[in-house]
């Protein structure tokens, strides 16, 4: 075993036995800062590049868009983006094939990036007039008073 081994076998001993501090989960953090010139820009990435446990910064300036990967929390990563002067917000859109009703009042946005809408949660009351609408089809379609009905009939 040797003496590098037993020393291995008691560091590890006892490390076992103290608490260990729980780390963070490796997460990406989404944000909505404009920024105008290069200048901005090197403000917001070396204020978030300065954080503990940040591994990349990515900006997309063209979009607003910044993208934060590492051990952080997204609290935390929305504060130090706050400390540049910037408004800052999570980034509130999502590709428009992942919404249920990507042109409802509220969720299209004229501002958002091509291909993106906003992330907005649709009411019930909403969502069961649209599916009373949509029954409502399905019944008149095979109906006697309509002439466009399904020849089968």
């Amino acid at each position: 075993m040797g003496v590098s081994g037993t020393m291995e076998y008691l560091s590890d001993l006892i490390s076992s036995t103290q608490k260990h501090k729980r780390r963070k989960q490796m997460q990406t953090v989404e944000l909505k800062i404009k920024m105008d010139c290069d200048g901005c820009e090197m403000k917001v990435k070396n204020a978030l590049s300065s954080m503990s446990g940040v591994k990349s910064v990515d900006i997309n300036r063209k979009q607003s868009k910044v993208t934060v990967t590492g051990y952080v929390e997204a609290s935390k990563v929305v504060k130090k983006a706050k400390s540049t002067g910037k408004a800052v917000e999570i980034w509130p859109y999502v590709p428009y094939n992942l919404v249920l009703h990507p042109y409802a009042a509220k969720t299209y946005d004229k501002k958002a990036p091509p291909g993106f809408v906003r992330n907005v949660e649709i009411t019930s009351t909403a969502t069961s007039n649209m599916a009373r609408h949509e029954d409502n089809q399905y019944t008149t379609m095979f109906s006697d008073d309509n002439p466009n009905a399904c020849s089968i009939m």
